[in-house]
């Protein structure tokens, strides 16, 4: 694929005081990713959150085009084939994709833009773009992830099994990228993001 995103073009600008860059947040399902974006967000409003598209239902309590956007299998496979998705991937039986477009535009205009996404697509943006910094979320223990997929209350006992085998899977990837942190105590992996981004 061809790389058509400056990532990082030149020197701060009076209009930004960001160079535009990807940001990429990945690691295992139920290890914390999407608190800690929303925690970090909430600290940082200048930070640009990509809302990914999915096909799978909406959880209790998500809303349509700011958690994610719901759309059917269908619908999802005509954009594929439109090319407008920067990656996409298929997890646990539905597809995950980021939006082109928006993302480029944001990049473009000196953004810092955040991606969470899961393991196969952040490997296709770091093949695509790889002055992407790449950061990579750790659960304690393989333990304490059960209990966290337990504690949504979500998963049948064969969903939970099925994710616990992959998120081993997953861990074993961790090297890949640029950054790894252990979501053991939310504000400290934090500042270990903070850290990354703005120093």
């Amino acid at each position: 694929m061809k790389q058509v995103l400056p990532i990082q073009t030149g020197s701060k600008t009076k209009e930004s005081p960001f160079l535009g860059r990807l940001i990429v947040l990945t690691g295992p399902s139920g290890v914390g990713k999407g608190t800690l974006l929303h925690a970090l967000l909430k600290r940082h409003p200048e930070l640009y959150y990509s809302v990914s598209v999915t096909t799978r239902s909406p959880r209790l309590g998500e809303i349509n085009g700011e958690n994610y956007y719901f759309i059917s299998r269908t619908k999802f496979e005509q954009l594929v084939s439109q090319g407008e998705f920067l990656e996409w991937a298929e997890f646990a039986g539905n597809y995950y994709g980021t939006p082109r477009e928006a993302v480029l535009n944001q990049v473009h205009s000196g953004k810092l833009v955040v991606l969470e996404i899961e393991l196969k697509g952040a490997r296709q943006i770091r093949a695509s773009f790889p002055s992407a910094l790449s950061i990579f979320v750790l659960p304690p223990s393989l333990k304490e992830l059960e209990n966290r997929i337990r504690g949504r209350g979500q998963d049948s006992e064969e969903a939970i099994a099925l994710r616990l085998r992959r998120a081993e899977e997953e861990i074993q990837a961790a090297g890949e990228f640029d950054v790894q942190i252990v979501n053991d105590d939310l504000e400290n992996a934090l500042k270990d993001i903070e850290v990354k981004l703005f120093d």
